[in-house]
């Protein structure tokens, strides 16, 4: 039996740059992190007394005697990718699905983990990845970017440069732990109670696309910046909350999807009580709110917001892991 532990990514600043169409042509960077809230996937080979010979269960529970007949897309694909066969695979996680953190990514990352260690081979964070990227947006057909993945895959504050040949690179940022931990402790994050696909958000949001290109790259530009001020020392810490400001404003502009008249409201609310800046976490239309609110207004702010659930969190490094191994014996049928 395997366990593997994988986090939820919030991104901060360049999402939307990420997407292959935009990247290829103008580059594309993204400033994100990985926090203490993870989803959970456990596989082993299921004993063969049943009538079926694959056993998943998630939203709902499927039990099928051919692969092909699975309803999951993702696993469907993973397991004809990996060749996995007469599996029971269980997935439970911290915080709901379609909620803007990159759930779906880090299920496929934890989910490739756990079947290539079932089959007794380790995967680097590059190649999980990688794979998953491939089996999301290309066996599986789902619009999206490349961030999500791999958020999920390496952990950490990173930066994620994307470059026109169809390659990233991923930099951990500078930043002394004192600032970091700073930087955590002003971070405010709330749901809204919406969840939604993320996938069908980034089609409903590519209508117009060319005349959002302006405002895309302003928001890749971003990235350098919010870099700066995390790792100057001597900086204004507060000049990130701004810049999350700055960026919301922008992603508003890049669909029409991307916010309603009830999350503009809230959001509305959470600076007039005193957050300097914040945004939507995802593709839009739903999930958490993350606000920047200096310590001596945060009170006002879980008063405004006292109509949400507060979501307390910590940043975490460790990306995807695999926390349990036991092994087993297992022949594959004739």
């Amino acid at each position: 039996m395997i366990i593997t532990k994988t986090p939820f990514r919030m991104s901060f600043f360049g999402g939307g740059t990420d997407m292959e169409s935009f990247f290829r042509e103008y580059g594309g960077a993204v400033l994100s992190t990985t926090f203490d809230k993870y989803c959970y996937v456990t596989v082993r080979h299921l004993p063969r007394f049943f009538d079926y010979s694959t056993e998943l269960s998630y939203s709902k529970i499927e039990r099928v005697t051919e692969t092909g007949d699975i309803d999951h897309p993702a696993v469907r694909n993973a397991m004809k990718m990996l060749d996995m066969h007469e599996i029971r695979l269980t997935y439970e996680a911290d915080l709901p699905a379609r909620s803007g953190l990159g759930t779906s990514s880090s299920f496929a990352v934890g989910m490739l983990n756990a079947f290539y260690c079932l089959k007794g081979r380790y995967v680097d964070k590059k190649r999980l990845a990688d794979e998953a990227i491939y089996l999301e947006r290309k066996l599986c057909h789902e619009a999206g970017g490349w961030q999500d993945q791999i958020a999920a895959s390496f952990g950490g504050l990173n930066r994620i440069d994307f470059t026109k040949d169809g390659t990233y690179d991923v930099h951990p940022i500078i930043i002394h732990p004192e600032r970091k931990e700073r930087l955590n402790n002003n971070l405010l994050m709330f749901f809204t109670g919406f969840t939604r696909f993320s996938s069908e958000m980034q089609k409903a949001n590519q209508d117009g696309y060319d005349r959002k290109i302006k405002q895309l790259r302003d928001m890749y530009a971003l990235v350098d910046e919010a870099e700066a001020v995390l790792e100057d020392k001597n900086g204004n810490l507060d000049d990130f909350g701004r810049l999350l400001d700055k960026t919301w404003h922008l992603k508003r502009q890049t669909g029409g999807a991307i916010t309603t008249n009830s999350i503009d409201a809230l959001y509305e609310k959470g600076i007039e009580a005193g957050a300097l800046g914040g945004k939507l976490l995802g593709a839009g239309g739903g999930g958490f709110l993350l606000f920047y609110v200096p310590q001596e207004k945060q009170n006002e702010v879980m008063e405004a917001m006292k109509g949400m659930l507060y979501v307390p969190f910590r940043f975490e490094e460790g990306g995807t892991q695999v926390i349990h191994y036991t092994p087993e014996m297992y022949e594959p049928k004739e």
